[in-house]
């Protein structure tokens, strides 16, 4: 005890030497092993590199069988692409015989526009007088330009489906379905059926490009967009612009039909129905709707068919 008190100083900085010893040894030994653990890290990663990159794909082991692997997920990539494919079902061309001729396409044309003037007068949808559904041009002649009679029956399929889902949904007028041009006879029809787009072809799909004009209240827009979007057919909305109809805002009494352009139509319960307003005589208004014009930028996409 002597000694140190004698050399206190000389102790302490001895002791303090020799925990900075420790502290040295412990941090190096740390680095030393964070090292090696980096060192194993990269061997893995090189190794797995060194194995993807070698000439001969190894086929696994006895407990693991890679290219049972590889066939399972094949399996399972090839049945959610016959999933997907169901919600792009192709739309049947108008006539479907292939090849198609003057005289098929014209008698389809006939039968199609007639029957779809019938299903819009069975399901009360206005349409303008003799209406062409974008087919004025071709609708008189038996002889068409060549080279494009194909192009015109996959149209007039899609035409039909897109009626279609308008007569599903109740709008109240179809005022026109625009196309892209498909013929050189189309020039010779009114340009107010036709739009300045063309398709667009990629190597999986192509896309087709239509201008639907409706007129209809809130419900039947929405019921509208629903019917595209739930088709098996793969309709993408891509705008809509809403505007006020060229008709007048219909008012009628709760529970009552309201009578428009020939229509029944009945009016949807309101959640928090508005105080009746008197009238000077007759049934009290309860409901003021407003007719709306709506034009829709719908795209048809088509798969392409590979094997």
């Amino acid at each position: 005890m002597a000694w140190i008190k004698r050399n206190l100083w000389f102790f302490i900085g001895g002791v303090v030497a020799l925990g900075l010893l420790g502290a040295a040894g412990f941090y190096n030994y740390t680095s030393w092993n964070h090292n090696s653990e980096m060192l194993d890290t990269l061997k893995e990663h090189y190794d797995t590199l060194k194995s993807l990159s070698a000439p001969e794909a190894n086929p696994g082991n006895e407990t693991v069988n890679k290219i049972e692997q590889a066939k399972d997920q094949e399996k399972q990539i090839r049945a959610w692409l016959d999933q997907a494919r169901t919600w792009f079902a192709p739309i049947a061309p108008i006539p479907p015989e292939s090849p198609v001729t003057g005289e098929t396409f014209s008698a389809a044309l006939h039968r199609t526009i007639d029957a779809l003037q019938h299903e819009a007068e069975a399901a009360h949808v206005q349409l303008p007088p003799e209406y062409g559904f974008s087919f004025e041009a071709e609708r008189s002649l038996v002889k068409f330009s060549p080279g494009s009679l194909d192009a015109l029956a996959t149209q007039l399929g899609e035409v039909k489906s897109i009626a279609e889902v308008l007569y599903g949904a109740g709008v109240n007028e179809l005022d026109s379905i625009q196309r892209v041009h498909a013929s050189d006879d189309d020039i010779n029809g009114p340009q107010s059926d036709y739009i300045g787009d063309q398709p667009v072809t990629t190597d999986q799909a192509v896309m087709t490009p239509y201008v639907v004009t409706f007129q209809s209240f809130g419900p039947e827009i929405a019921r509208v967009l629903t019917g595209f979007a739930g088709s098996h057919h793969c309709f993408i909305v891509k705008s809509i612009n809403v505007q006020p109809g060229t008709g007048s805002s219909q008012s009628a009494p709760m529970g009552m039909q309201d009578r428009f352009h020939g229509r029944n139509r009945m009016l949807p319960p309101m959640e928090n129905p508005v105080a009746a307003v008197p009238g000077k005589g007759g049934l009290n208004t309860f409901l003021k709707e407003q007719l709306l014009r709506v034009s829709l930028e719908v795209e048809i996409v088509k798969l392409q068919n590979k094997n």
